[in-house]
């Protein structure tokens, strides 16, 4: 699949350089050994270290931690079903747990002494009262197909577990959630941002040391450069380690959402910002960052807070309009998706699973409506 994306788009012209430029050209091979954990043959100065696990395990707290000690103790155990047996993030696990909790909460509580929810009182009719509830406190209609979808799985795990008699919520409905088209910028401006990055200009959570800045800086630009250049994640982009990147192919392994991994070319920009990165990269190192690629001011880790303040003083330094890390990623899709790639290309690099996901990317600009016009319309 990745020979075929990367013949793809290295054939189309009108894709922006740093979505091209020198990176499509690559076998599947490596990406293949890659994959099963074997480095290529050693030697040449791309990947800083050895595979090896990330640096700490996701939290598995909830947003909002049930009042009664039965429903913390059922919460708990189906988070540990959501990491172990789904694989899901910590992000997902986070959301469905909260949603879990709030529909537990609204159950009466068991016996004379309440110690947790009812269960025997979760039917369909109960999990329509509770949707409805957040429908009229204003929630969007895509928070409720996400909590809709969150007590289907809740449901069926508790059914398997023998803490319901049936499923009853194999017949709840999620509500059509909103198209909503992705703010994204042009091509223009996203170059802009992207170079607007300099090593002189500080970097976000540096100091008065000049040295200090000039590193942050420059990690500041090869963060930037492969948000959009691999069209990554913020969580994905923070997750990365220095094993996980090969400047010689230009590859980079991401291990995304319900640790699905996969190998993401990006060009020469990236790479060139990354290599600078790299080479200054131990000024910020201490006992805290292990392998981490991407470090904070203090040696840790980045923390995704972090990467969206890069991105907010990026875009305010470009006189662009204001976005969040990931509409550099809706960016770099849409730009491709312009630019000639095909759709499933497109799937594969984001990590979609399904394609109905990556559609959305697929909106007319007016620009390209004008031009389609001109072009066919006989009376244009």
């Amino acid at each position: 699949m990745l020979s075929e994306l990367c013949a793809n788009v290295a054939h189309n012209s009108y894709i922006p350089v740093r979505l091209k430029e020198g990176a499509w050209h690559r076998h599947v091979g490596f990406a293949s050994e890659w994959r099963r954990g074997t480095r290529a043959a050693a030697g040449h100065g791309g990947s800083v270290a050895a595979d090896h696990p990330r640096d700490s395990a996701a939290p598995r707290a909830s947003h909002h931690p049930p009042s009664r000690p039965g429903d913390a103790a059922l919460v708990e155990r189906y988070a540990l079903h959501l990491e172990a047996q789904r694989g899901l993030s910590a992000h997902t696990v986070r959301a469905y747990t909260s949603d879990v909790a709030d529909l537990l909460a609204e159950l009466p509580p068991t016996g004379d002494e309440p110690n947790g929810a009812d269960l025997t009182r979760l039917d369909l009719v109960a999990l329509r009262r509770w949707l409805a509830r957040q429908a009229r406190a204003g929630l969007a209609r895509s928070t409720l197909a996400r909590r809709s979808a969150s007590a289907r799985t809740f449901t069926a795990w508790a059914h398997r577990a023998g803490l319901l008699a049936e499923d009853v919520g194999a017949r709840l409905r999620s509500p059509r959630a909103d198209v909503v088209v992705p703010v994204v910028l042009t091509e223009a401006d996203a170059a802009t941002v992207l170079d607007g990055v300099r090593a002189d200009d500080g970097g976000v959570g540096a100091d008065d040391d000049e040295g200090e800045r000039s590193a942050l800086a420059l990690r500041d630009s090869a963060m930037l450069e492969l948000l959009y250049g691999a069209a990554l994640r913020v969580s994905e982009l923070a997750g990365l380690d220095t094993g996980d990147v090969d400047l010689r192919e230009r590859l980079v392994r991401v291990l995304g959402k319900g640790a699905k991994e996969r190998v993401v070319p990006f060009g020469l920009p990236a790479a060139r910002a990354i290599e600078a990165w790299i080479s200054v990269r131990p000024e910020l190192a201490g006992p805290r960052s292990g392998r981490a690629l991407f470090l904070g001011a203090r040696g840790g880790r980045i923390d995704p807070r972090v990467v969206r303040d890069v991105v907010h003083r990026a875009t305010a330094r470009a006189g662009v309009r204001d976005l969040a890390p990931h509409g550099l990623r809706h960016s770099a899709a849409t730009h491709l998706l312009a630019g000639g790639s095909d759709l499933r290309s497109v799937q594969e690099i984001l990590g979609h699973a399904s394609l109905a996901t990556t559609q959305r990317y697929t909106h007319v600009t007016p620009e390209r409506l004008r031009a389609a016009f001109r072009q066919a319309h006989p009376r244009a």
